[in-house]
């Protein structure tokens, strides 16, 4: 058997912004980055205590897993822990797509287990998840989560893993004050029943909730979250003006406050890291407690702002019962 549910900071960090080669228009978020910038990073959060970092071979293509593993050099692997992901769309026609694809991120990110390995969305659960067991029992892996995966889909993978003594210990989905269909889809409540640990993913939405992004500030043209969210920052104004008072009320940014929130959710944020500033917010937002009512009044404004922040590649989570199904129940 695995180990209970893995012990996680309160944060965790994100790295899929590290797959951009720093070149104008090459990458999701045309970030401009360094070695000597991701260093100072790793060395402010690692210091503060956030030690878990979240990567996948399709970030860049394994470009991600090939810097953080730069950036992480001179630490003990007792230190920091590693979540990385098997991604059915990018697998190979070998005998054993996932251990291959396992194998490979093994080598960028210069070990010899990753703490949590996730199956990145659910093409065919029935297909892959068998194939987690033997690295589950070899020790490759240490514990098993899966992303993007709806109540069934979590339910089904976990029966696949407990007929060999193993279960999904955690679950990634993107979960935000503008998206909570994890939470309206009872997958939330299913993962505080069964001891799994949601990480909820785009806490932020690429910075549209920063507060640092308006109409008249959009995010830098030319990348893709530009192209995704300019359009609908207008709307956002109400909830992230919202968000700046209550921080401000904290010496904290709208940011923090966004992240905070997710964390009084119960879930564990993963939050994309690319400067230290970003780690000095981390820091206050695991340092505030939000009120039930302030809670209730930044999801009724997220609510109000009636944006669908869906990606292209994940599928819905909750789907309202339509009329004829309301009938039927009552």
């Amino acid at each position: 058997m695995t180990s209970k549910t893995p012990a996680v900071p309160a944060v965790a960090l994100g790295t899929w912004a590290w797959g951009d080669s720093g070149e104008a228009g090459d990458g999701y978020f045309g970030s401009q980055l360094t070695a000597s910038g991701l260093r100072e990073v790793v060395e402010r959060a690692q210091a503060n205590g956030f030690t878990l970092w979240d990567t996948a071979l399709v970030y860049g293509m394994g470009h991600s897993e090939t810097v953080l593993a730069q950036a992480l050099k001179g630490y003990a692997r007792s230190e920091y822990q590693l979540s990385t992901k098997f991604t059915p769309q990018a697998a190979a026609d070998g005998d054993d797509p996932v251990a291959e694809m396992l194998e490979q991120s093994l080598d960028r990110l210069g070990t010899e287990y990753v703490d949590l390995y996730w199956i990145h969305n659910p093409a065919d659960v029935a297909r892959w998840t068998p194939l987690l067991i033997p690295l589950l029992q070899s020790g490759k892996i240490k514990h098993v989560g899966v992303s993007n995966h709806n109540l069934k889909q979590i339910a089904l993978a976990d029966q696949i893993l407990g007929e060999a003594g193993f279960r999904v210990e955690a679950v990634q989905n993107h979960y935000s004050l503008l998206y909570r269909s994890s939470e309206r889809a009872g997958i939330l409540d299913y993962c505080r029943e069964h001891d799994v640990r949601f990480f909820s993913y785009m806490v932020l939405e690429q910075g549209a909730l920063t507060g640092r992004y308006g109409p008249a500030h959009p995010l830098p043209a030319g990348s893709n979250r530009a192209a995704a969210y300019n359009g609908i920052l207008p709307k956002l104004q109400a909830l992230t003006d919202r968000m700046r008072a209550i921080g401000g009320n904290r010496g904290a940014s709208a940011a923090d406050v966004a992240t905070a929130w997710a964390i009084a959710k119960g879930t564990t944020p993963i939050i994309g890291v690319t400067r230290t500033t970003y780690i000095d917010g981390l820091i206050r937002a695991r340092g505030i407690e939000l009120a039930d009512e302030e809670i209730a009044e930044l999801e009724a404004l997220g609510d109000a702002a009636d944006v669908d922040t869906r990606g292209w590649w994940e599928h819905e989570m909750y789907q309202a019962p339509s009329p004829v199904a309301e009938k039927a129940l009552r």
